[in-house]
């Protein structure tokens, strides 16, 4: 099965988001690397999903907390780094929320890594004990490209992957 931006048939997008979350479980199974697993993830869901732009992580720096650092990604040139707090995956990252953004030119903050870049979802990703490791950043060409169904599947697969 495939899945258009275009397609407005939710199940569909669901079962899609289904489908993929089993087949990287299935592909990431005894892997106990961080890195490797991320960059797993990064490709397969912008296999998945055409209308991924950009598909990858920013992960903690742990020499600088409070900053994010380019990690395992699919896409145009990322920022290389994102201090906590600035932007869609710096805000993310200090209050630990997932967040929606349909309009991107519309949040106050945001950087343009990209330009074409114009809708974005963004998930925390956290440890077994619940310690932020990193962010989850998926961006689109078209405004309001993602939606409930996206923040949980993705919540879910990010919980199912790193803190299982």
């Amino acid at each position: 099965m495939s899945y258009s931006a275009r397609d407005d048939r939710p199940a569909d997008k669901a079962d899609r988001y289904a489908e993929v979350e089993d087949e990287i479980l299935a592909v990431l199974e005894g892997e106990p690397s961080r890195i490797a697993r991320m960059a797993t993830v990064a490709a397969m869901l912008a296999d998945a999903f055409p209308q991924f732009f950009w598909t990858g992580f920013y992960i903690v720096d742990p020499d600088r907390p409070r900053e994010l650092v380019v990690g395992p990604y699919q896409g145009t040139l990322g920022c290389l780094r994102i201090a906590f707090g600035r932007g869609v995956c710096g805000a993310v990252a200090a209050e630990g929320v997932t967040r929606i953004v349909e309009d991107v030119e519309a949040f106050p903050g945001h950087i343009a890594c990209d330009s074409r870049s114009r809708s974005e979802v963004v998930v925390p990703v956290v440890d077994v004990t619940g310690t932020l490791f990193a962010v989850l950043d998926v961006d689109a060409t078209e405004i309001a490209a993602f939606d409930a169904i996206d923040a949980e599947a993705l919540e879910r697969l990010m919980t199912r992957v790193f803190a299982a």
